[in-house]
C-alpha cells in the first residue's frame, strides 16, 4: 500500500451516526480536477449530537472508515482534514480596529493580519477557544464594504468579523479519539464550511445562500453572503429526533421505527390509494397508518424549520436570502423536504448537489457525503496554499470561498 503524500488529500467526516472518510487526488486528465480514488464509512456508536460521549467507539469507527477508504484507493492514511460539530460550537460576531503607522499609510498584509488578530481578542470563558475567525469586510477612514484593503492608503482600519468558538473538552475529546485511531489532524473546519465548498457554486455565495447540513443528531447551518460567511449555527436536531418520534408515536422498536422512516417517511402529501405502509423486521413484517407518519414527520421537521428561522432572524436574513435554502446531509433524501422548506421559510429550496468531480464517484455523489468531500477540497486547499500548487489550478467555482479563508484560519490541528 502507497504511503500518504502530497499528491493525495484526506477528509474525515465524523457524524454522530456515520464516520465518513474520502480520498481524493488530481487527475490531469480530467483538466487537473478533484478525482475521488477512495472513501469508506464506518457506523459511530460513541457520539451523541456530534460530540462525543465514548471515546472507544469514536476511534474504532474512524478506524474502520479509514482502512474500507485504504483498502478502495491502495493510500495509507497517516492524517487527515477533520469536521468540527456539537451544539458546543458558537459563533459571534467581533470587530478590530488598528492605526496605519506606516509612513505613506499604505496598508500591506501585516496590517490585514495585526486588524484580524485585533477582533479576534474577546473575553471567552477558559473552557472554550476560538476555532476560525472570518473576515467579512474591511473599513478604512469610513469607506464600508472594503472586501481587500490591501494596497489601500488610509489611517484607520476596521474589520468586521464571525468568530466561531468551540468548547475546549470536545476538542480535545476528538484529539484522543483520533490519536487512539493512529491518525492525525491535519487542520480542522466546521462541518457546514465543508459542506458548502463542496455543494456551492460562486453564484450562490455572492448572492447570499443558507446551506442546510441535516445530521443524524445535528443541523449545521451557515449562512455565505458576498463571498464571506455571514452566520454558523448548530442546531440540536437531526434525523435521529424524527427516529424517535416516529418509534414514540407508532408505538414501535427504535429499529423499526428506522426502517419505517428510510423507507416511508416523506414531507409530500400521502397518496389517496396508500392508507398503510409495511416494514420487515426479523421476519416479522409491521404495518402502520401512512398519514400518521407522515404528520409526525412533518412535525419534527416544522420543528427544525422553525430554529432555523429563528437563527435567520438574529442576523435580519429571514425570507431574505436570493440564493434560497441548500439541503445536504442525510435527511436531506427525505422525499418532500425541499418543497417543505421552501413553504416554511418563504425561499427557494433545494436539495445540493457536488460540484463536479471525478474518480469513484457513485457513493460519494450523495447528500450524505457533502461534508466529507468538502473536508477534501479545503485539505488540497490547504496543501496549495503552503506549498504552492503542484497540478494545476483548481476549479473556481468549488473552491473560491476557502481560498478567501485560507489565512484566517486561526487554528491548526495539534
Amino acid at each position: 500500500m502507497r504511503e500518504q503524500s502530497q499528491n493525495y488529500y484526506f477528509g474525515l467526516d465524523i457524524g454522530t451516526s456515520v464516520v465518513r472518510c474520502v480520498i481524493g487526488s488530481i487527475d490531469h486528465a480530467e483538466g487537473a480536477e478533484l478525482s475521488i480514488v477512495g472513501h469508506g464509512s464506518a457506523p459511530n456508536m460513541g457520539m451523541r449530537k456530534g460530540s462525543i460521549v465514548h471515546v472507544e467507539d469514536v476511534a474504532d469507527a474512524i478506524r474502520s472508515a479509514i482502512d474500507e477508504a485504504e483498502r478502495v484507493s491502495g493510500i495509507t492514511v497517516r492524517q487527515a482534514t477533520v469536521n468540527i460539530n456539537g451544539n458546543h460550537v458558537l459563533g459571534l460576531n467581533s470587530r478590530g480596529v488598528v492605526a496605519i503607522s506606516a509612513a505613506n499609510r499604505a496598508i500591506d498584509n501585516e496590517d490585514r493580519l495585526r486588524v484580524d488578530e485585533a477582533a479576534a481578542i474577546i473575553q471567552m470563558p477558559p473552557n472554550r477557544e476560538i476555532v476560525q475567525i472570518f473576515a467579512r469586510s474591511y473599513r478604512l477612514d469610513g469607506q464600508d464594504n472594503i472586501k481587500d484593503p490591501v494596497g489601500m492608503q488610509g489611517v484607520r482600519l476596521e474589520v468586521d468579523t464571525h468568530i466561531v468558538t468551540a468548547a475546549t473538552p470536545n476538542l480535545r475529546n476528538l484529539d484522543i479519539a483520533m490519536d487512539k485511531a493512529g491518525v492525525s489532524i491535519k487542520n480542522y473546519t466546521l462541518s457546514s464550511l465543508a459542506s458548502a465548498e463542496a455543494v456551492l457554486n460562486r453564484q450562490q455565495k455572492e448572492a447570499g445562500t443558507l446551506l442546510l447540513n441535516i445530521g443524524a443528531g445535528t443541523t449545521n447551518m451557515v449562512v455565505v453572503e458576498d463571498g464571506e460567511i455571514q452566520h454558523v449555527a448548530v442546531l440540536p436536531v437531526g434525523g435521529m429526533n424524527i427516529t424517535n418520534d416516529l418509534a414514540i408515536g407508532l408505538r414501535t422498536d427504535l429499529d423499526i421505527a428506522e426502517l419505517v422512516k428510510v423507507q416511508h417517511a416523506s414531507l409530500s402529501p400521502t397518496p389517496s390509494h396508500k392508507s398503510r405502509v409495511a416494514v420487515q423486521y426479523e421476519g416479522k413484517m409491521h404495518q402502520f397508518d401512512a398519514e400518521e407518519v407522515r404528520m409526525i414527520t412533518e412535525a419534527r421537521v416544522d420543528e427544525l424549520l422553525e430554529l432555523v428561522d429563528k437563527e435567520l432572524r438574529k442576523i435580519q436574513k429571514s425570507r431574505k436570502l436570493p440564493g434560497g435554502i441548500v439541503l445536504v446531509g442525510g435527511s436531506a433524501l427525505l422525499p418532500g423536504i425541499a418543497d417543505f422548506a421552501k413553504e416554511k421559510l418563504q425561499l427557494s429550496a433545494r436539495v445540493g448537489r457536488l460540484q463536479p468531480l471525478g474518480g469513484v464517484i457513485d457513493t460519494v455523489n450523495d447528500p450524505s457525503y457533502s461534508t466529507a468531500v468538502g473536508l477534501v477540497l479545503l485539505d488540497m486547499l490547504l496543501i496549495s496554499s503552503n506549498h504552492g500548487h503542484p497540478t494545476g489550478k483548481p476549479n473556481s467555482n468549488a473552491f473560491g470561498l476557502i481560498e478567501n479563508l485560507l489565512n484566517r484560519i486561526t487554528k491548526k490541528a495539534r
